[in-house]
Formats: C-alpha cells, structure tokens, sequence
C-alpha cells in the first residue's frame, strides 16, 4: 500500500461482490463463502500487474504561459495540496497544484498544473491520482547514483542521493503496497536538512526488484529481509545508524525489520506515514468497505495465517498476522518512532497507530493529520510533515543512549 505511482490505490476495488453471497441451499452458501474468502485472501497478497487509470481528465487550459486542467472530481481530486495525475500507462507524469474552481453539480474541478514530465497532458483524456509528486531525483534537482542491492531474492535497483555533508547515519525509504522507490522521494529534503543520505529501495515483487519465489506479497512477514539487506548496504558504504522511513505496508516492513533484522541494531529511529500497525484491523476494514460479511473477511484471514489455505493464496508460507498487531505488542516495541498518520485515513485506519501511542508512550510519537486520506500528509501540509519529522529526528541522532541487542 501506498501511493505507486501509486499506492494509495484501492485494493479491492470489487464492486457489490461482497454482497453477492446468496444461495438457495446451504452447500451453495458455504460454497459462495469460501469462494470469496479465497478471492479477498488471494487478492491481499496479489502484486497487481498494471495501475488503472481511474480519473478523468475532461479538458486542459490554457492560462497565459500556465495551464489549467478540468478533472472529474473525485474523493481525492477535491482535496487541497500537491499531487501528480500519472497517464500514458505511467509514463508521463504532471505535477497538480492548487483547486481554482469545483462544481459538484457538474463532478468537475479544475486546478493548476504546476509542471509536466515526459508527456503532454493536452492529450490525456485519462489517468490514475497519485501521492507521487517526483518519480525521479532528477525532477527535484537532486543528484542520485544507481545501485544494486543484494536481495535474498537476486539484484534489485535502488537510489542513493547523498547529502552534502553528511552525517554516518543514513535514511532508508521503503514505500508501500503496490507502490515504488518514487514514494520515498517526499521523505528526502528532510533527511538531507538533517545530514542523511537517502537510500530509497525497490523490494520483492514490487515490479523492480525481483519477485518471490512465490510471487506474492508477505505483508512485511518476508519483505523485512530486504531492509535487513539495505542496511548492510548502508553499513557497507560507511554508515553506523540508520533511520526507517515506511509508508503504509512499508511501516508495517520497517517494524519487521527493527524488530527481528540481523542487523537491527543500526536502527537508531523509525519515521512511519500511515503505517499498517495492525493488519487484522485492516483486513476487518477492507471487508467491511467492500461489503464483504465480517465472517467472510475472518474465514479470508484464516486462510492467509494457516498451512491450509496456502493452496488458495499462493503463499510459499502462512502469514502470522499477531506477530504484526503491534497494538498487543506495544511494550515490545524499543525502537523510538514517529508516526504521522491522517484521522480520515479511509485505507489504513489510524486508531491502531492512536491506541500504540497511548501504551507506549516513551517510544511512540503520533503527529495527527486531517483531510489527507491515505499516505498524503506531505501532500496536504509538506511544511508541517517536514518540520515534524526534523524537529523530532534532530535530537536524535547519533545520542540515542538505551542499550540495544
């Protein structure tokens, strides 16, 4: 999860089929529930092969030397801040600015287009929304190097942007669900401010990286062991510490990691935005979006965590989603972190990341956003997202004083 080009994408976007559970009998009951248990289960841990462009792009303007687009207005295009309209099949990208006008009673709003990358939106007639401002270095002005990983599963590409002046410990972005490395680009200003070199990485079968044997996402159960990789990366190149940045599933990764990683020890802090602290609470609010019965939903989860439903989902192993409920696992949590995370987040909910803060307390900080829906709080408010993240980190680095294993 995410923003991929972009993450924040729907997952289950399945219509009424949660709805459709009805037979004459019994044995066409339990037939029609296990069937879509199976299907909720299996597409949890699906990579999607291609993005669908789901916004309408209804006519471009020109404004002087500017331009204006006219979008269909949707639950995201109707919100204040900086996004991206990703079209031509992710190839081309443009930067959207501020709302100029919305007229609900036409489903239009119209606002400005700041920048274009690789395309001309003149003549999109459609595309997909996207948290994704940058998605590449390159448009930020920043210089980046080109380096391979050594994943469990085979090279994988990465971006190493250096900070001027840099301090020996080292950020480390790792994007969420369906998403790619371009998320973490957000987080990079702010690291570089603070003296840290940027190491955004691809993971399994994220379409850069390579995929599973299994071909399925483990949730973080299996994809921490391409952090623990990229740690050793950065200790390799001079680094002591470095600090986790995870967006969506990427936090609930970035928990993996600082939590059972060889090298766990060079975890100085974790940064987390909109992260899944509690995968059954989210599996419970994906079903419930979709319609789906919650007895439905509990049958698909069971399927995920236990050897039997393997034949179903395609994992090469069940995934054991209590060593993720992080709200049970409060006190164990010894990594210093800082969650922002948006109170209207309709894709991962934030009361998890809200009840982790409350019981512990002397680890956990939670900066409350608004208005930003899923992994957009940069989006809506990046002054205040970057100071946060700055003001909290600052102190921190290189004197975190608690003894580590």
């Amino acid at each position: 999860m995410g923003t991929s080009v972009q993450a924040s994408n729907k997952w289950f976007k399945w219509g009424i089929l949660g709805a459709s559970i009805v037979g004459a009998g019994s044995v066409v009951v339990v037939t029609a529930t296990s069937a879509l248990a199976g299907y909720f289960a299996r597409k949890v841990v699906t990579p999607e092969k291609s993005r669908v462009d789901d916004v309408s792009i209804l006519a471009v303007i020109p404004h002087g030397p500017a331009l204006h687009v006219v979008l269909e207005s949707t639950a995201d295009t109707i919100i204040e801040g900086t996004y991206a309209i990703y079209f031509n099949g992710g190839l081309a990208h443009a930067v959207i600015g501020q709302i100029i006008s919305h007229v609900p009673r036409e489903g239009s709003v119209t606002r400005e287009v700041l920048e274009v990358h690789g395309g001309d939106i003149r003549t999109a007639t459609q595309g997909w929304w996207s948290g994704i401002v940058y998605a590449h270095p390159d448009e930020m002005g920043l210089e980046s190097e080109d380096v391979t990983l050594s994943l469990p599963d085979g090279p994988a590409p990465a971006w190493l942007v250096r900070a001027p002046s840099a301090i020996d410990t080292w950020a480390i972005m790792v994007h969420g669900r369906g998403s790619t490395r371009a998320e973490g680009l957000r987080a990079v200003p702010a690291a570089h401010r603070l003296g840290m070199n940027a190491l955004l990485i691809s993971y399994r079968n994220d379409g850069e990286a390579p995929p599973a044997a299994d071909g399925r996402y483990g949730l973080g159960i299996t994809e921490w062991k391409d952090v623990e990789a990229a740690i050793d990366f950065a200790v390799s190149r001079g680094a002591k510490n470095v600090v986790l940045f995870g967006f969506s599933m990427g936090g609930a990764i970035c928990l993996q990691s600082a939590d059972i990683a060889r090298n766990r020890k060079h975890v100085l802090a974790m940064v987390l935005d909109a992260p899944v602290i509690n995968w059954v609470n989210v599996l419970a609010h994906q079903a419930a979006m979709n319609r789906i019965p919650d007895y439905v939903g509990r049958y698909g989860q069971f399927m995920l965590s236990h050897q039997l439903g393997r034949r179903i989902t395609g994992l090469a192993a069940p995934v054991n989603l209590k060593t993720m409920d992080w709200v049970s696992r409060a006190v164990e949590l010894r990594t210093p972190t800082l969650i922002l995370h948006s109170i209207d987040d309709d894709f991962v909910p934030y009361e998890p990341t809200a009840e982790l803060a409350k019981r512990n307390p002397e680890m956990i900080t939670f900066e409350p956003f608004s208005k930003a829906r899923h992994t957009k709080e940069w989006n809506v408010d990046p002054d205040r997202w970057e100071s946060a993240v700055q003001s909290w980190l600052q102190p921190r680095l290189g004197r975190y004083g608690l003894p580590r294993d």
